[in-house]
């Protein structure tokens, strides 16, 4: 009989960047479990290959499907394969659906959890990431919790001390192992055609404002009025809503370009005079490399983010371009955010939660 093996559960590419360290840290005993959440198998075998890592297995037919749907499918194989395999413990990442059905397949197995960034709340139950969260609390048996924040919400919730774990959050580390020097960055930002702090990134992929045609087009003319060329990563949902709601004269103020991979981003992240987004993970990266973020959302899981001095939460609107155009013309902004210290943690997450899982091998 093969011994036991702990799982890691992966959908997206934050959830496969925020893993990524602490599946290289378990080593042999790590199998790489790929939902195929939103990526073809080729796509994702990139990604994964991208931080170091092989996926033991890839689901297919998941991708495409209605949220219900691709819930229920991944439940469902998760669970064959958990039931015939019996892995030691299941680890899943953060808030999307390959999380929580991950999480629903591992506790129907009878095998325990363990929920790397456990305890985020937005306290808007309109996010699908929001239920999400609340379910894989529901079913977890080791929460590994970023922040302080995040352990008071377990505990408010009635999650035993006993199941909780403060580890920081795997993104510090992650991203100061995969950031470009300063050098290879300014290169990566020269082929985007920008000059170092004199551009804005801005990615917009989020169903609030993706799907809302008003919202969208709100977000992409504000973007414009920045003083800056934009430079606009597209993910494939927001392109295809732009074209289905007839928007695409406003890409022609702005310098779209196809998704780029994980140190690409970050090295146009780390030289962008402003990043504007709505995206989770940026929230954290942003303190890391120092970075104003405004973050275009109707509420926020990372608190943290904002209280710290790194970003600001506002809605679509004028808001956007007038606090946009403050901060790009505060010249003490870069050395003030140079100061503050990263909120979510000291870079050695991924090797608390590694020792962790070990404990159930």
């Amino acid at each position: 009989m093969n011994p036991p093996r702990l799982a890691v559960v992966v959908g997206t590419r934050p959830e496969i960047v925020k893993l990524g360290q602490v599946a290289r840290a378990l080593g042999p005993a790590c199998q790489v479990i790929h939902t195929g959440q939103h990526e073809s198998a080729e796509l994702a075998a990139d990604v994964i290959a991208s931080v170091g890592l092989k996926a033991t297995r890839t689901l297919t037919g998941i991708a495409g499907l209605p949220r219900h749907a691709r819930i229920g499918r991944m439940v469902e194989r998760l669970g064959d394969l958990f039931t015939a395999e019996q892995p030691a413990a299941v680890i899943v990442q953060g808030d999307t659906n390959s999380a929580v059905s991950g999480a629903q397949a591992a506790n129907a197995a009878g095998i325990p959890v363990i929920h790397v960034e456990a305890g985020l709340r937005s306290f808007d139950r309109a996010m699908p990431e929001e239920i999400n969260r609340c379910v894989i609390s529901a079913l977890t048996d080791v929460h590994c919790a970023p922040t302080q924040g995040a352990v008071r919400h377990l505990l408010n919730e009635g999650i035993p001390a006993a199941n909780i774990e403060l580890t920081g959050n795997t993104i510090v580390e992650t991203t100061l192992a995969m950031a470009p020097p300063a050098a290879d960055a300014a290169k990566i930002a020269a082929l985007a055609g920008a000059e170092p702090y004199r551009y804005v990134l801005a990615t917009i992929h989020r169903t609030e404002n993706a799907d809302d045609p008003a919202r969208l087009e709100t977000i992409l003319d504000q973007l414009t009025k920045l003083g800056l060329p934009v430079l606009l990563p597209l993910h494939p949902r927001t392109r295809q809503s732009i074209t289905r709601f007839g928007l695409t004269a406003a890409l022609d103020r702005l310098h779209a370009m196809p998704p780029v991979d994980y140190r690409t981003f970050l090295g146009l992240a780390s030289l962008a005079s402003l990043i504007v987004s709505d995206s989770g993970g940026i929230q954290e990266e942003c303190t890391v490399l120092k970075r104003p973020l405004i973050v275009v959302r109707n509420s926020t899981e990372r608190p943290e983010s904002i209280a710290a001095g790194f970003a600001w939460l506002v809605q679509p609107g004028e808001e956007i371009s007038e606090l946009g155009r403050q901060l790009i013309a505060d010249s003490a902004l870069r050395p003030r955010l140079t100061a503050i210290a990263c909120p979510f943690g000291d870079g050695t997450a991924s090797g608390k939660i590694a020792t962790i899982a070990r404990g159930f091998l």
